[in-house]
């Protein structure tokens, strides 16, 4: 109780109360320095007047520069080193002064200052900066005391992997704030030399390996893993071992994700698909990035979806003089127009620096296009706009050539048209060798893309990659609705495999690919090696907390008409040759391979977009698309597990 009293009585003391506690100080601080300037041995008879005009002296000048500097303007129940670098910086001075006055007084032999020593005001200084410091820091020290006593009390007991920047980060934002009911009381870290030493009063106790023995020793309630730069496997091995304990797990985000590249309490969550793949960070020239979108005004189309929506959130950090977002579907746009102003709001307080349009239109509307890109004369497009999805555009191909081709075309003519100077083209492997409606069209629409770079000499290309996780129609999507019905998980084949990327990762390498090239490229990105669909499945069976085939089941249910077992990224016949990034290839001849009469042939296939006749668009599609596969045998694969 009488602890408590205290502890409550210190934690309302204001500067009020510290002006006279520095009067206090400053009045017996000469008296000190002089006791340990003569070790104790002090004549007060002899030393008494001069003693009093000294205390006297110091005393004003400290308390005016300290009034003046602002020492009493801080509020120090949340002191931090700024407020001690505020209070060196200000005895400093303090001491500078007093030693002019010093001097003044002692040359001129008033009030007895020439029996003082010389030292007095160095001495004094040094003891009156302890003094204002620890009672100052005194408050911030009770204060986390309580705070640390309460989330004691009351917290979860959390274990931290990883003691880095960011596992620190994290320690610290849970000790600041007890009402989040989080109590950090170990780390875990790879690195051995770091066992046995404490981090913000919590002591690393072992590697990933000492889990289980920490949970049990320390009685922890939950883990969080703070590795946002960790590769899949370790994430996978970790996740692993906490699962064997029982008891909750938490990640950060990988670094990809992070707004403005800092950790947050708020960005915990649960550990995601995304989190077991994650690859070496990408090494990106951010500044290259930065100084080609800098100022510049910035088309995204489909900046709804996931991957236009991940372009316009790093876009956004390149400082352009505006991002317009164009859409077909008004709620997405809306989310990602709110979100951006958001994370503009965080970043940049209320200061808008980038002017962000929202445009509702469809790109097959030429007028509607025209009209716009008239009006914003943007000086970069990306074009992100497509229907992707490979068994609903079989069943509707007209809207395939419609949106993905005929759109595409419309956006090529108008922005040599309206002298757009860098247009980027998103395409996917699914263009290579296509077995499917939609594949073919993207291939296309590569075509139409390369064709403009090469007859105009327009810095126009094409970035091709695989799938990626977390984006609408995605797989990893599809099976966390089916596991979240109670299952069974569908698997078209179990020999089936995808590249995957999660998605700021591959927006990442689209922004670096865009300022390689000088036109006429098809850049593709380094997709790593590919993923089992089946172990995707039962890692997302797993994290979403049950077990494969006894509570959720797996049943294989066959090839989709235009589904391949194996994705590819090269034609052949491209030449690939590396860039300047070690993750991005180019096909620096790609612009050739475009077929004989093509203009011909295309208007011929547009013509066909209004009658929803597959069989004569594919038949026109074989005439664009040589390596079309659209007689090509797809095995039926196995209906049962």
């Amino acid at each position: 109780m009488l602890e408590n009293f205290l502890n409550n009585k210190l934690l309302k003391i204001r500067n009020r109360h510290l002006l006279v506690f520095d009067i206090i100080f400053l009045l017996i601080s000469p008296v000190l320095a002089l006791a340990i300037r003569l070790d104790g041995q002090i004549d007060f008879q002899y030393y008494s007047t001069a003693l009093f005009y000294c205390a006297i002296t110091f005393l004003v000048t400290n308390i005016f520069i300290f009034y003046k500097l602002g020492l009493y303007k801080r509020y120090w129940n949340s002191a931090s080193v700024d407020e001690l670098a505020k209070i060196i910086y200000i005895v400093f001075f303090a001491i500078v002064v007093e030693s002019l006055f010093f001097v003044l007084f002692y040359n001129l032999s008033l009030f007895e200052f020439e029996i003082l020593p010389k030292s007095l005001p160095l001495l004094d200084g040094i003891i009156t900066f302890i003094l204002v410091a620890s009672s100052r820091f005194s408050i911030r020290l009770i204060e986390r005391l309580n705070e640390r006593r309460k989330i004691s009390y009351h917290g979860e007991r959390v274990l931290v992997v990883g003691s880095g920047k960011s596992g620190t980060s994290i320690v610290q934002e849970m000790q600041r704030n007890p009402q989040l009911g989080l109590n950090p009381v170990a780390f875990v870290d790879d690195d051995t030399e770091k066992r046995g030493l404490k981090i913000r009063g919590i002591p690393v106790m072992g590697t990933r390996n000492s889990i289980p023995e920490v949970i049990t020793k320390m009685d922890i309630n939950k883990v969080i893993i703070a590795m946002p730069t960790a590769l899949g496997s370790d994430i996978r091995d970790i996740v692993s071992i906490c699962r064997n304990t029982g008891v909750q797990t938490r990640t950060i985000p990988g670094i990809y994700e992070l707004l403005d590249d800092k950790i947050r309490i708020e960005s915990i969550r649960q550990v995601q698909i995304e989190d077991l793949l994650r690859r070496e960070p990408v090494k990106t020239d951010i500044k290259k990035v930065e100084d080609f979108l800098n100022g510049k005004k910035v088309l995204v189309t489909g900046s709804g979806g996931s991957i236009g929506s991940e372009l316009c959130r790093q876009i956004l950090k390149c400082n352009p003089s505006e991002i317009v977002l164009l859409g077909q579907g008004e709620n997405s746009i809306f989310d990602i127009n709110y979100e951006l102003r958001k994370r503009i709001s965080i970043i940049n307080g209320k200061q808008l620096l980038t002017n962000i349009r929202t445009v509702i239109a469809n790109i097959r509307s030429y007028d509607r296009i025209d009209k716009l890109l008239e009006e914003i004369r943007p000086d970069v497009i990306f074009h992100a706009a497509a229907h992707k999805h490979v068994p609903m555009m079989e069943m509707n191909s007209c809207e395939a050539i419609s949106n993905n081709v005929k759109g595409t075309q419309n956006l090529i003519d108008l922005s040599l048209k309206h002298n757009v100077d860098h247009f980027v083209f998103i395409s996917t492997d699914k263009a290579v060798n296509p077995s499917s409606i939609m594949g073919a069209s993207k291939r296309v629409a590569e075509m139409i893309v390369l064709k403009a770079a090469r007859v105009h000499g327009r810095n126009y290309s094409t970035v091709r990659f695989g799938n990626v996780l977390g984006s609408r129609g995605s797989v990893v999507l599809t099976f966390k609705k089916q596991i979240a019905e109670g299952g069974p998980v569908t698997i078209t084949h179990p020999d089936i495999q995808r590249y995957f990327m999660t998605i700021p990762e591959a927006v990442q390498l689209v922004l670096q690919a865009s300022v390689i090239g000088n036109g006429g490229e098809i850049f593709v990105l380094d997709m790593g090696k590919p993923i089992k669909i089946l172990d995707l499945a039962k890692d997302i069976i797993r994290l979403s907390g049950y077990e494969v085939d006894k509570e959720i089941k797996i049943i294989h249910t066959g090839l989709r008409p235009g589904e391949k077992l194996f994705e590819e990224l090269f034609i052949p016949g491209e030449i690939y040759e590396k860039t300047i990034h070690e993750k991005i290839l180019i096909a620096a001849n790609a612009s050739h391979f475009i077929p004989h009469n093509f203009e011909e042939n295309l208007e011929i296939l547009l013509s066909k977009r209004y009658d929803n006749d597959t069989e004569a668009i594919k038949s026109n599609l074989k005439r664009l698309v040589p390596e079309f596969l659209m007689d090509e045998k797809i095995p039926a694969g196995i209906k049962s597990l």
